[in-house]
């Protein structure tokens, strides 16, 4: 599986991330939460490999607008519903996945490491 760059070309830590991997010549796909969304699937690979509490950024905008400080809530059906509540960039590669500005954890997708 090739790896793919999950988040939106508004986000700098996106931008960063898809910096980090082209000076490294490391193909990527990229996938735009705001167009595309996310799929079951792929949300739940991410999940199990980076763990369902880290999947959403609470100090995101859509986070905040929605209110779900005050609310009970399933992190995946909410990040389904609402793609835009995932924490970016997601930088995955089969079962590994690594979420949020991480350039140290990126290094682990460089061939040889």
């Amino acid at each position: 599986m090739a790896l793919q760059i999950f988040g939106t070309r508004k986000c700098a830590a996106t931008r960063k991330a898809e910096r980090f991997f082209k000076e490294r010549d490391i193909p990527y796909q990229f996938v735009d939460l705001a167009e595309k969304g996310i799929s079951p699937g792929e949300l739940t690979a991410i999940g199990k490999a980076a763990g369902a509490d880290a999947l959403i950024d609470e100090n995101s905008k859509p986070y905040r607008d929605r209110g779900l400080a005050h609310m009970d809530f399933d992190p995946e059906e909410e990040i389904l519903a609402h793609p835009l509540l995932l924490r970016t960039p997601v930088v995955r590669d089969g079962p590994r996945a690594v979420l949020g500005d991480k350039p140290t954890e990126w290094k682990q997708f460089a061939p040889g490491s």
